[in-house]
């Protein structure tokens, strides 16, 4: 079996007094288990730690060592950046990252990589956590023990994980896992680390945590504490709101298929208010049926679905019938009348021309009145506002500001568009954001979306996620006028 491919990536700035040490400390038998090769990056350093680097592959020429001197400094997220996308290009199997003041253990970079040729383990984390009384007696300075422990617990919380540290530059990628992960949109600083944890755990790639010793030499901490912290925090909780839809990063966008609608049930959503006020056995026409998730709960309440989608659902039980169409170019004329309800969830936003498609829609429905249901993304959310303010108006793949969105409503936008339009709006609420969703079905989750719940009430404008909104179409004149002469037909003259 041919040996796999291994990068030991060491990343070095002002490391003279360092360097030659952590590349000698590297065991032997790393060379002979590995087809492996040793970069360094030299990040701009202001000593001779690229000399030095030098000395020691002259000293050393039966090692495998690549030495690159960036002309300007990349900082140290930037850095590992241009040492992974070297291993990508390279087409090794694995990367192990060092750092070249010797912070962290040379001797356990087999230790490191085995996990990932052995247990199929995509991210390796070297701790020095794991044991957190063999950090401070291996140096650690104590207000950094606190808050390695404070922050670690904070975006285990935040990130709903249970790692034992966050913050160690100790790490072992498996390539084909470190492709599918955005990391050049990741900072150039030193949250560099802790984005790309939290990418790793967004793609649901397995993770392994080994325990490392902890030295504390006399290399320099470039790092502000305080920055730091704020800035990881801020990291996480970002991610968290771009899942939530409502703050799109481009970092935490790691899937490059469509997105998965689920239903939204437990709490208060677009989904179970709509479901709540369809009244039990009837019909209901489902504009934008997907795959039946909403048809399959109302038929729960004895409700006969007609789907229509562009979607082939042809075969779907839940549907009584079902209609293939591009709802842009819908024809009602060719779709079974007599439905009691219509629905429309996260639809009319889609839309080119929503004012043709209401037309269209009215006129079908003749002098019947049937009761419709239309939900859409409030696009003076608090959060969307906050962002305006910042000068953000960031699409993402889902939510309030979808990439697939042709027009974004307000509550008074989209009552003025209904009523200019034949509708007459009959009830009109404030959704909540789909908090759960987000933060899992908690206690904590249920208590932010109760104070969501509490906010819509003093202002749906502001407050609401989305709006909930349920109308009936008055009829067309040409539908009056021909009602009116049938009627005139058994009228009696006398």
């Amino acid at each position: 079996m041919s040996r796999k491919r291994l990068l030991i990536f060491i990343v070095a700035y002002n490391a003279e007094n360092h360097i030659e040490k952590v590349l000698s400390r590297i065991p032997k038998k790393v060379f002979e288990d590995y087809e492996y090769e040793i970069l360094i990056i030299d990040d701009n350093s202001k000593d001779v730690t690229y000399q030095k680097a030098h000395d020691f592959k002259r000293k050393n020429s039966d090692m495998n060592i690549e030495i690159l001197y960036n002309p300007i400094n990349q900082r140290y997220g930037g850095n590992q950046k241009l040492g992974y996308l070297y291993a990508i290009e390279n087409n090794f199997d694995y990367v192990v990252l060092l750092h070249g003041d010797g912070q962290y253990a040379p001797e356990l970079v087999g230790e490191m990589v085995a996990p990932l040729r052995d247990d199929g383990v995509d991210f390796v984390n070297g701790s020095r956590m794991i044991t957190k009384k063999n950090a401070l007696a291996g140096g650690m300075p104590y207000y950094k023990f606190i808050g390695n422990i404070i922050l670690t617990k904070l975006e285990n919380f935040i990130m709903r994980s249970d790692l034992s540290e966050f913050h160690s530059g100790y790490r072992a990628y498996r390539i084909d896992a470190l492709k599918k992960i955005p990391f050049e949109q990741n900072s150039n600083d030193f949250n560099f680390d802790t984005q790309i944890i939290i990418q790793f755990i967004l793609s649901k790639f397995k993770i392994k945590e080994i325990e490392i010793p902890t030295y504390y030499g006399d290399e320099i901490c470039h790092v502000n504490g305080i920055s730091y912290a704020r800035q990881i925090v801020w990291n996480c909780i970002q991610s968290r709101l771009h899942l939530l839809n409502i703050f799109y990063k481009k970092e935490y966008d790691i899937t490059t298929s469509s997105p998965v609608y689920d239903l939204k049930l437990g709490y208060t959503s677009s989904h179970t208010m709509a479901i709540d006020n369809v009244e039990a056995n009837t019909t209901v026409l489902d504009i934008g049926s997907g795959t039946g998730l909403i048809a399959a709960e109302l038929a729960k309440k004895g409700c006969k679905v007609i789907g229509v989608d562009m979607e082939d659902q042809f075969k779907n039980p839940v549907f009584s019938k079902f209609y293939q169409v591009n709802i842009d170019e819908i024809d009602f004329e060719k779709i079974e009348k007599g439905y009691d309800n219509i629905i429309m969830l996260d639809i009319i936003e889609h839309l080119k021309s929503p004012e043709d498609f209401l037309y269209k829609l009215r006129k079908s429905s003749g002098m019947k009145s049937p009761n419709m249901i239309i939900t859409t993304p409030n696009i003076a959310f608090i959060l969307i506002r906050i962002q305006l303010m910042l000068g953000q108006f960031n699409y993402g793949k889902i939510g309030i500001l979808d990439m697939t969105h042709t027009r974004l409503f307000t509550f008074g936008s989209l009552k003025t568009m209904l009523n200019q339009n034949g509708y007459i709006v009959t009830k009109v609420k404030g959704i909540p954001a789909p908090i759960p969703k987000a933060l899992g079905d908690n206690f904590i989750a249920h208590s932010l979306l109760n104070i969501n719940k509490f906010l819509i009430a003093i202002s749906k404008s502001i407050f609401s996620y989305q709006i909930y909104i349920e109308i009936k179409p008055t009829p067309i004149v040409k539908n009056i006028l021909e009602y009116t002469k049938e009627i005139s037909l058994t009228k009696p003259t006398s």
